[in-house]
């Protein structure tokens, strides 16, 4: 099994980076704060996301649970207040963790990949999800264990 910090190991992250929508021209800046928890009893990571984007006052909140993990893949299970919950496929190597949501009945489908920057000791991270009304959002950014 991989010794990864981010998710596998309790701890609060924080991060920054850009989200690009396609239905706004410019990119938005946005500030990021991973609470995740030890594991539980039944091998469940508990995991809560906070997600502050520049201009929008409203925060976003999203709730993980990660399990079944295995030699090289686990499951994610996420919900938020605007599309519900979803469930989803990871994957893990030595350079990075990734998940990805396809195929639901919510027409919500995407992805995001950590990959570990072992010589800054911080996360660099992309995703880009997409929604049955083609809203599309892409994030580009950076996570490191809060000091």
């Amino acid at each position: 099994m991989f010794d990864h910090l981010f998710i596998l190991k309790p701890n609060i992250w924080q991060g920054e980076g850009i989200i690009s929508l396609n239905m706004v021209e410019e990119e938005l800046s946005f500030l990021t704060k991973w609470d995740v928890n030890k594991r539980d009893e039944i091998g469940k990571i508990y995991a809560t996301q906070e997600i502050q984007i520049a201009g929008i006052s409203e925060n976003m909140k999203n709730e993980l649970i990660f399990y079944d993990f295995n030699e090289m893949d686990f499951l994610v299970e996420m919900e938020n207040a605007n599309i519900g919950k979803v469930i989803g496929k990871g994957v893990w190597n030595e350079d990075y963790i990734a998940w990805e949501f396809r195929n639901n009945e919510l027409n919500f489908e995407g992805f995001e990949i950590y990959h570990y920057d072992i010589k800054n000791n911080l996360y660099k991270m992309h995703s880009e999800y997409v929604t049955s009304d083609q809203f599309r959002t892409q994030i580009d950014g950076k996570i490191i264990v809060k000091q």
